[in-house]
Formats: C-alpha cells, structure tokens, sequence
C-alpha cells in the first residue's frame, strides 16, 4: 500500500521542528485541523484591530502581529495547538510608549522584548512557572475569562467612534432593534455552537456558526455592526524595516524599561496559557522552548512592523476545542489572517461582529473554571482568598501583576506557616550533655524562633544540636547557627552540631572553623557535624 501523501508531507514538514512528534496526518484530522485555523483566524480579525486601537497604531499593524507571532509560534512553539498574537495584556502598556515616542519606538521595544525572551528561554527561567500555585492558576483562569467576557461589551456600542489610543465601541450603547438583533444573533451561535457537537463533528462548531450567522445577516441584508466597521483590514505583505530610532544610549534608556515589562507579561501569559493548554491534551513540558519561540517571533515582528504579541487564551481555546491539537492549525490561522488581508477583506468585513461575540462567549464559559465554588467549599480559606484575589486583581489591572501579587501572597503565608514549626526535642545524656533535637526547616522566617529553643545560661558543658530532623535552607539560617556558637562560646561552653549537609560545612570552613563530617550526614544542598569549642572549632576525620 503506497504511503498517505498528506501524511507523508506532514511529516516531512513537521521533522524540522524540534521537539513535536506530529501524529500520523490523514484527509480527515488535515480538514480538522484546517477548519480549527480558519475559524481561530475569524475570530482573530476584531481582537488583532481592537488591541492595535488600544495600543494607538494602525490596524494593520495588529494584524501583522497576530500573522507573524502566530506563524513563528506555531512552529517553534512549545505546545501545538497554542494561538498567539496581539493582546490586550500588551496592548495597554504600549499605548503610553506610543502616545510619547511614536510608533517606532514601539517597533525597537518589540525588538528588544524579543531578545530579553530569547535569553529567558536559554536561560530556562521558564520552568520557574512551576512555582504558580493551583489556587494562583483558578484566579488567573477565571479572572481571563472575565476579562474577555468584559471585552466583548465593547461590540455592544455603536461602531465606527473609535480612536487610536482610547479601543473601541467608545459610541453610545445598542439600544431597541438593534441591539434586539444583536443579542438574537449572539444567543443564535452560541446555540449552534451547543447543539452542533450533539449532531455532527465534521465542521468545528464555532465556525459553523460564524458561517450560519454570516449567512443570515449577509441575505437578509441586517443593519447590524460588522468587522468592517471596526477597520479595513486590507493591506499588502509585510515589509522589512528597521526601526527609525536613534542607535544611542538615550534611546535604549526609553524602550529598556517597556521592554521589560512586555517581555514579562508576554512570557507569563504564555506559559500560564501553555499550562492550560497542557492539560487539556496530556502534553507536558515546553516552558523553555516556549519562550525562546516567543522571543523569535517578536523580534521578527519588531522588523516586519507589527506591536509584538504572546499567547491567546481565548483563541487557544477555540482552536483545542475545535479539535487543533497539531502545530497545522496554528499555521493555517496565521496563513489564513493573512489571506484575509491580502486577498479576502472584502468578504471578512461582512462577518458580524455578533458571531464573533457568541464564539467569545462560549469560549468564557468554556474557559471558566465553574468548578471553583465547589473546591472553595473544601480547600483552605487562604486558598481561596488567593484565588479570588488573583480572580479580581486579573480584572482591575492586568495578568502579570495578579500572577506576581498571588505567587508573593503564597509564598509569604507559606513561609509564615513554616517558620511557626521550629521546635526542639530535648534529653540529657548519661554524660551529663544536653541534646537538642531540632524540627522543622531552619530558614529566614524560623531563625528568630531557632534562637529561643536554646537555655545558653542553664544548659550543661556539653549540648549537642542535631538536624536530622531539621534542614537549613539559607544565608539566614547559617547565620543563627553561628549567632548560636557565639553564645555558648561567650559561656565557655562546648556545643556539638550534628547532621549539617555538605555545602553548609563548606560555607562554614570558608570562615576559618575546623569542621568534622559524620557519615550520616544529610546529603541535601545547604546545611555536617563540627564542635564549637572554647575559642575554636575542633576538628578530626
């Protein structure tokens, strides 16, 4: 039997592709996984235009973004099935950049953002993801949804009164028939969209309703808002340019500080959105291979004249749930938003902007985390106060920040939590020497505490501190330990510490103390068994 063409040259396209193993491609998972990148393209149009009016450029220049990020992502990218392109998240720390320095001010920071990620990804700082708690995820999900629910109010205003720099739908609200019509067609795709997978899989849902939805209102001729309204999205290819910037120091002092900022809450939101996406299609690792794909496509964005971009939760969504679990129908959107500048425009401004809203509104219910409530009711209520804090703090000011603000809230309580568990156990030996046997980690939070287990003035000749059970985790805890030496020392007091680890002996030799080891010492980093003596640490192997 002759071998499947299109699978033949799916993998041939796919083997040049570091870390994918494509599955094997035949007729029917290429239209799935076509359909899913023409309809994450629909939905793509409105957000690329209303995050470039955000960010106070042209249209155009979001598009480009959404086309570029997308592509390069898509096959660099640490998880098929991902979506990237403009975002809001980006878009409303652009906006002063822009409104002070001009445009291509802007086009140099998305380079620079690039080459900052780039390096967070050789550097592997995205595993560092690892550290955002399930309770920090909840509130980043709902809050997203949320966020893109409140976004979609906006195409409930009367169209055609937006400015760059101040979004879109900045008119009055739709009232009376038209805003009837609206709501109609909006409830219409979101039902087509539910009922649809009951009846067939043989075109994604949401583009059926787009599709359905177009129909209507193109044959009916419906005086309803569309995407052309919003802009015209026609445009050529997109050229090379270098930035128009001054190549100086003062020029690096402005975008520096942007670049930063972007380059962070772009990798956040991806790898959060790369996490999401992971566990919807049993996909692990990618962090770091992400990254630099995020980097690569924003400094090539930065020359090609796009606004940069990250990953879309929102358009990930749609493309899983339409059944994209391959890098195609990340390509395909990205080919397909630029077919649709080029070619089709016409056409795509006489979608409305009523199938998009119902697409984003079962993507929010989807995306949602409804079964919150019901873990709330089980977990610690500082969980859930971390969800919710991170929920609200989502919507009031950005991604990045209620990810940061819950990540530095768990850590604190978890550091509190810990420092409260330092003890010590204490029996007197037939010597006549006293053992402390010391519980729980020794770190910043428990040294103050560590200090005031120990009786220095009623305590024999002899007291020996064992950590078999303990663990000393840091700079703070190596000095108490030593703060603790002192005193015994200022006593004329022999006091023996057991089970200290390797490199915490070493860091103790490098001050000049004689060190013993024991062969049961723990083998962890940080924190071996020496003597404090009278005036010196006595030592032998």
């Amino acid at each position: 039997m002759s071998q499947n063409p299109y699978s033949a040259f799916a993998k041939g396209l796919m083997s040049n592709v570091t870390g994918f193993n494509p599955p094997k491609m035949t007729p029917a998972i290429w239209k799935t996984e076509l359909l899913s990148g023409l309809t994450v393209a629909l939905a793509l149009v409105p957000e690329a235009v209303a995050f470039a009016f955000v960010a106070g450029v042209h249209p155009l220049v979001g598009l480009y973004a959404a086309f570029m990020v997308g592509l390069i992502t898509a096959l660099i990218g640490g998880r098929p099935g991902m979506i990237s392109g403009a975002t809001g998240a980006l878009a409303v720390v652009m906006v002063a950049l822009v409104a002070e320095h001009g445009v291509e001010y802007l086009f140099a920071t998305v380079v620079l953002m690039g080459i900052l990620q780039i390096l967070a990804g050789i550097f592997r700082l995205g595993r560092f993801i690892r550290l955002v708690p399930h309770a920090v995820m909840l509130g980043f999900v709902n809050g997203l949804a949320i966020v893109i629910f409140l976004a979609q109010l906006g195409q409930f205003k009367v169209q055609g009164t937006a400015e760059p720099g101040h979004g879109l739908g900045g008119g009055e609200w739709l009232s009376g028939a038209p805003l009837y019509t609206m709501l109609g067609l909006v409830v219409l795709t979101m039902a087509i969209i539910w009922l649809l997978p009951k009846v067939t899989n043989v075109i994604p849902a949401p583009l059926a309703g787009i599709v359905v939805v177009a129909l209507i209102v193109i044959g009916l001729n419906l005086d309803v808002p569309r995407v052309g309204d919003m802009a015209e999205i026609a445009g050529g290819l997109p050229a090379f340019h270098i930035p128009m910037v001054p190549l100086n120091w003062a020029t690096f002092e402005i975008i520096l500080p942007y670049a930063l900022i972007l380059a962070a809450i772009g990798l956040i939101e991806s790898l959060l959105t790369l996490n999401l996406v992971g566990q919807m299609t049993d996909q692990r690792g990618g962090a770091s291979q992400e990254c630099i794909a995020q980097g690569v496509a924003n400094t090539v964005t930065g020359f090609f004249g796009g606004m940069g971009g990250c990953a879309m939760i929102g358009q990930s969504m749609i493309n899983v749930k339409s059944g994209g679990r391959t890098r195609i129908a990340g390509i395909a959107a990205a080919l397909f938003l630029l077919s649709f500048i080029l070619f089709a425009s016409p056409l795509i401004e006489q979608i409305p902007l009523a199938a998009l809203v119902g697409v984003m509104f079962m993507v929010v219910i989807g995306t949602f985390a409804w079964n919150t409530f019901r873990i709330m009711r089980v977990s610690t209520k500082f969980a859930s106060f971390v969800t919710i804090l991170v929920t609200v703090v989502t919507v009031m000011e950005d991604l990045a920040i209620a990810v940061v603000v819950g990540v530095i809230v768990s850590a604190l309580q978890y550091a509190w939590v810990n420092a409260s568990r330092i003890s010590a156990k204490a029996y007197t030996t037939p010597e006549g020497g006293k053992v402390y046997q010391v519980q729980g980690p020794l770190f910043f939070g428990s040294a103050a505490g560590f200090g005031e287990l120990f009786d220095v003035k009623n305590d024999p000749a002899l007291v020996i501190v064992d950590f078999a059970d303990s663990r000393v985790a840091d700079q703070s805890a190596l000095n108490a330990i030593e703060e603790l030496a002192t005193k015994y020392h200022e006593v004329d007091k022999e006091i023996e510490l057991r089970h200290l680890s390797a490199d915490c002996r070493g860091l103790l030799e490098q001050t000049g103390l004689i060190v013993t080891e024991s062969d049961d010492d723990p083998d962890y980093q940080l924190a071996a068994n020496y003597k404090v003596q009278t005036g010196l640490f006595a030592g032998g192997h």
